[in-house]
């Protein structure tokens, strides 16, 4: 199992956008689990995007993702940058 430590970065949470984003990348990698652990709460597995969304993720919170699966730095890697990753809808241009 992989375990990263990580903050969210984007201003307004990991809100629909976001979380699809997130959601879509964690299809790249079938056989692995993703869960995201919240200090005070229960483990909650990342397997949709109403799970992801209702952890209500804010600017400036931490959360651990753990994932367990046959190429789990790398899926790790992804998916934790996504959740730090400065969203902005629509681009900057």
């Amino acid at each position: 199992m992989k375990e990263k430590t990580l903050k969210i970065n984007n201003q307004a949470g990991i809100h629909c956008r976001p979380a699809s984003a997130i959601l879509n990348a964690i299809i790249e990698f079938p056989d692995h689990r993703f869960v995201v652990y919240l200090p005070g709460r229960e483990d909650t597995e990342l397997n949709s995007i109403l799970s992801l969304i209702a952890l209500g993720l804010q600017c400036g919170d931490r959360i651990t993702l753990r994932v367990s699966g046959p190429d789990e730095e790398n899926a790790c890697a992804k998916i934790a940058a996504l959740f730090e990753y400065e969203f902005d809808f629509p681009p900057r241009m």
